[in-house]
């Protein structure tokens, strides 16, 4: 015969075999403790403990991420807003910019003449003005693809414009979207494009751009050091008048973005300022057709420069695909901090970083 492993079973059995001594057992407990209501409990309806009566603790709530700057979005379907990429210029005659100040992402990049050029990048944020917007080129959509994010300019490069009209990209061209944009009587043609937050948005909408799978850069909280290394910075792209220099302030923990000698203003929103800074070296050569070409696949070295700190490092991606990954000489990968973030890309063969 076999014998029940469970003491409740065992329990009960036993109480079968001795009924008169069970029971004067519980009699007695309910004499001494008569006053305590389980005393009076059937020790026969007693249950084994189910995992169902362990009480279960609630889960800690989700936290969301923007892919763009690394900081806490309300919920998922935050990160999955569309994205939108947006060339604007900087040549003299473009400045102030308008919608800077408010970019979650930028790219500044060469492009003919030593004129930079950025590509401003939204998701969470919707400005009422932004440009303004001139032609993209072909080094742009190798940066822009792991967002896939809407482009919006205004023509192109030969090489740019064919990759863009073979399909492909969320393609927001102002010369077959013009309600997406407008010219300001303010300025000269061609610096007076401007679009904003809302026309975007319009666009996107009619084309069925509902959301984007973006992928950014890796994130995390870095804390500041106690002795910043990175107080001022340098970077030369090309001449005076495009060259950048940053001031870290150390109460902000934040960047403050000098051009041409003098703070580099939004027109709307004044000082622009950085929470990360990248300077990326890069490959550049003109191809047959005297187009600029500028490498981002493959690796190189770059400095992060975040919370007054500056960490040497090796960019390095295989395809246009993936988003650029930052490595120590370790071979562990560096996280960025959380925040808004200008990446340079500084040409090895004229281009300079420096800080002190």
């Amino acid at each position: 015969m076999k014998t029940s492993t469970n003491p409740i079973n065992r329990a009960r059995a036993w109480l079968r075999r001795n009924p008169v001594v069970g029971y004067s057992i519980v009699a007695a407990g309910v004499l001494v403790f008569g006053g305590i209501n389980y005393a009076m409990v059937d020790i026969l309806s007693l249950k084994p403990t189910t995992a169902a009566d362990i009480p279960i603790k609630p889960r800690p709530p989700e936290v969301h991420y923007s892919p763009l700057t690394g900081e806490k979005v309300k919920n998922r379907a935050a990160t999955k807003k569309p994205v939108y990429a947006i060339i604007v210029e900087n040549s003299p005659n473009a400045r102030p910019q308008s919608g800077l100040k408010d970019a979650e992402m930028i790219y500044e990049a060469v492009a003919e003449g030593g004129i930079t050029r950025f590509m401003v990048l939204y998701q969470q944020r919707s400005p009422s003005l932004i440009g303004p917007v001139r032609s993209v080129r072909h080094y742009h959509l190798d940066l822009v693809k792991p967002y896939q994010a809407s482009l919006a300019h205004v023509g192109g490069s030969p090489t740019a414009l064919r990759q863009v009209r073979a399909g492909g990209w969320r393609d927001l061209e102002q010369m077959y979207n013009s309600g997406g944009y407008w010219r300001a009587a303010d300025r000269y043609a061609p610096h007076n494009v401007y679009t904003n937050g809302n026309r975007l948005a319009a666009l996107n909408k009619q084309k069925r751009y509902t959301s984007s799978n973006a992928v950014g850069f890796t994130r995390k909280s870095v804390k500041a050091p106690e002795k910043p290394n990175a107080r001022q910075i340098t970077i030369n792209l090309s001449s005076s008048l495009y060259n950048s220099t940053y001031t870290y302030d150390a109460k902000k923990q934040l960047y403050t973005r000098y051009q041409g000698g003098e703070v580099h203003r939004d027109r709307e929103r004044g000082a622009i300022t950085a929470r990360v800074i990248v300077a990326m070296r890069v490959n550049e050569r003109n191809n047959s057709a005297g187009e600029k070409v500028t490498t981002t696949i493959g690796s190189g070295k770059a400095t992060v420069f975040q919370k007054g700190q500056a960490t040497n490092v090796t960019w390095r991606r295989s395809s246009s695909n993936q988003q650029l990954k930052f490595y120590l000489k370790n071979g562990k990968e560096f996280s960025l901090d959380r925040g808004n973030t200008w990446v340079s890309l500084v040409p090895n063969s004229t281009g300079s970083v420096s800080w002190k």
